[in-house]
């Protein structure tokens, strides 16, 4: 990022120095999420490599590269889900991946914005201007919302700042924020989150200049001070999601932002909080205590599915990720149950590693007439239970059918630190799910999306 400097240099000049504004908060909105398409032979493959670089990620994390708000949720491609932000004034409507496996909220930034390894179809790239607006606020490093980023890298910059300048220090905020399949770098600004019914000044959000496999920018719903729930002083929040199609269909569900009311039939186990040092501390933990096949209980080690005394183990839950990400100790049992519960005269059906991919369990011909597909279901504390339908499954292709879950040592080749289990989109898809962040719970019941 040889150029990183200059474009920093340049968006400074259009920012300016102001006093912070603190955003008001303790609103409830609806927003709406959308899903992002490989081809059907790419499906598989593009998935679960994804899958494995963000569980690597996540596993193996490096600090360098109220009325009720609804927003749409949108289903998308790549086997995530997007929401369009509208920030400034006027408002800019920015698309931005929904992820609740990260803190910051950044966009693409100015026309000057580089995406290094992007593909010709997301040249496209919708960016924020901030000269357009008339709320941006510069933020310079000695602000403590800028430790919100956790950059000990620029630390020492921003002391040398302060003894070479008189007055305030005017160095921006900088950040470099690795994810598994890339990285972004830009400012940290104070900006004017907008809603249908209400606007929220002082809102702190990313302003990148430059990213690496990173078209779109993302808005994090983890539990680090600097999330949208945290920021906006959340209660709640919930979600739908539709149903994978891996294309960018215009339909979508509702993000909801705040306590919508009572909702029936919901099944909740507590959230935990992992103790450890970031970024354990800003992932939504569960205890998942049991998985089944057919109800039958699978042999796994569960002292794996409690966090250790360095943070390791245990389950998070994770909107970015596709797939379902297991460690091997747990992988191995489940894909051997699978297969020992299939009829006898079908288990030469099962296709472990299809495509070189790693350990990922799929079914040839699972649509086809007298086949049976064994139950999965995964019960978490307090007796609560998430079964697998066929609409979790997904079409990998050339007649299979493939349970959502991947072996996190594939490719990664790495064991021993970070969550267990990483449960991703594709196991919580048609739920309605519910983070109620004032009882410490998460919640969910089976819901046509």
């Amino acid at each position: 990022m040889t150029s990183l400097n200059t474009l920093i240099s340049s968006l400074s000049i259009i920012l300016y120095l102001s006093s912070l504004i603190s955003p008001t908060s303790s609103f409830p909105y609806t927003l709406q999420l959308s899903h992002n398409s490989p081809k059907s032979h790419d499906i598989i493959s593009y998935v679960a490599k994804s899958t494995l670089h963000r569980a690597h990620h996540i596993k193996h994390y490096s600090k360098n590269p109220s009325s009720d708000l609804f927003t749409p949720l949108f289903a998308r491609s790549a086997g995530d889900y997007s929401i369009s932000l509208s920030i400034g004034t006027p408002p800019q409507n920015i698309p931005a991946f929904f992820d609740t496996g990260s803190s910051l909220v950044w966009v693409p930034c100015t026309s000057q914005y580089t995406c290094n390894n992007c593909t010709k179809t997301d040249t496209k790239i919708t960016t924020f201007k901030p000269h357009r607006s008339s709320s941006k606020k510069h933020i310079n490093c000695h602000n403590t919302k800028c430790q919100w980023l956790d950059q000990p890298d620029d630390t020492v910059s921003c002391r040398n700042c302060n003894r070479s300048l008189a007055g305030d220090c005017i160095r921006p905020c900088f950040y470099d924020q690795a994810y598994g399949a890339g990285d972004t770098s830009g400012i940290a600004i104070f900006e004017t989150l907008n809603f249908q019914t209400n606007s929220i000044p002082g809102f702190f959000v990313g302003c990148s200049l430059m990213s690496d496999l990173m078209p779109e920018g993302i808005v994090g719903f983890g539990r680090n001070p600097m999330s949208l729930p945290n920021q906006l002083k959340l209660t709640q929040f919930s979600y739908c999601l539709v149903s994978h199609k891996f294309d960018d269909t215009s339909k979508s569900s509702n993000l909801i932002l705040g306590n919508s009311g009572v909702v029936t039939g919901v099944s909740y186990t507590p959230l935990l909080k992992n103790p450890s040092m970031l970024p354990f501390s800003g992932y939504y933990y569960v205890q998942l205590e049991q998985i089944t096949i057919n109800d039958k209980i699978v042999k796994i080690p569960h002292k794996i599915l409690n966090t250790d005394s360095s943070g390791n183990g245990g389950t998070i839950v994770d909107s970015g990720s596709t797939l379902t990400s297991l460690a091997p100790s747990l992988f191995g049992p489940v894909a051997n149950e699978y297969i020992a519960q299939m009829a006898p005269g079908q288990r030469n059906r099962v296709v472990i590693g299809e495509l070189s991919l790693g350990n990922m369990v799929c079914v040839k011909g699972a649509g086809e007439k007298g086949m049976v597909i064994p139950e999965v279901g995964f019960q978490f504390k307090g007796g609560v239970k998430i079964e697998l339908t066929v609409g979790n499954y997904f079409n990998g292709g050339s007649g299979l059918l493939c349970l959502p879950f991947v072996n996190v040592t594939f490719e990664v080749g790495l064991t021993g630190s970070g969550p267990a289990v990483i449960l991703g989109n594709y196991q919580q898809q048609n739920l309605y799910v519910e983070y109620d962040l004032k009882n410490e719970r998460f919640g969910f019941k089976k819901q046509v999306c």
